[in-house]
């Protein structure tokens, strides 16, 4: 039986290898998080011994495909539990990420079961996140092109965004930013400011916060 902390550095791998491919880094899985180097190091030959990681040296590691099952399984658990959190519970979605992460390594499959058939078994969670279907299938998470990548009049739909700030989903709520949302860029600042025209108004987005955004092209989504 794995801990709870192993599940939480091959989801950690998972959530890395699908934003920017294998190998993963020591480094990159370190500062996801919060971890010393050396701590990082020492459990992922822990996770290569039981055969859920290939561990590259000089270059990181990749999930095994049975690696990629467990990884899979607490990824479904945590945007489904973030997805009844925000409809069945009324929390706030910049509020479910942390409940989330308390509560997925502990449900029963048949409290999985009943979440997904209670909320319809849905294809995304509040931030836009894909959650794994029940068979644990290799998904296909489609993150997609940055805000911070267009250009001024560039439109488009918001699709995801990073649920590990608090206090950015607090913003993005206030500013209107949510995925579904449509925008078109008004102004890219020199400095990495971006500023947007949403439906309620233009809003000026910090650098960090634009590259967190996932979107993609208003007028494909306007032709399906």
């Amino acid at each position: 039986m794995l801990s709870d902390v192993m599940e939480d550095y091959l989801k950690a791998i998972y959530v890395l290898q699908s934003e920017e491919g294998p190998p993963v880094s020591t480094s990159a899985i370190a500062a996801y998080l919060d971890k010393t180097a050396p701590s990082v190091t020492d459990m992922l030959g822990k996770l290569a011994d039981r055969g859920l990681v290939d561990r590259e040296p000089y270059q990181g590691v990749e999930l095994t495909a049975e690696g990629e099952a467990v990884a899979l399984e607490v990824v479904r658990h945590h945007r489904l539990l973030e997805a009844f959190l925000a409809e069945q519970l009324d929390y706030d979605w910049s509020e479910v990420h942390e409940e989330a992460d308390a509560l997925e390594h502990h449900i029963s499959e048949e409290f999985e079961r009943r979440v997904a058939d209670a909320l319809g078994d849905p294809e995304v969670d509040p931030h836009g996140d894909p959650i794994p279907g029940a068979d644990l299938e290799p998904i296909e998470e489609g993150s997609g092109p940055r805000l911070s990548d267009h250009v001024e009049g560039d439109r488009l739909v918001v699709t995801r965004v990073s649920d590990r700030d608090e206090e950015e989903l607090e913003y993005l709520a206030a500013a209107g930013v949510t995925p579904g949302t449509e925008i078109e860029v008004v102004d890219v600042a020199p400095f990495g400011m971006v500023t947007v025209r949403t439906p309620t108004g233009e809003q000026s987005l910090p650098a960090d916060v634009a590259r967190s955004i996932r979107v993609e092209d208003a007028d494909r989504t306007d032709g399906e």
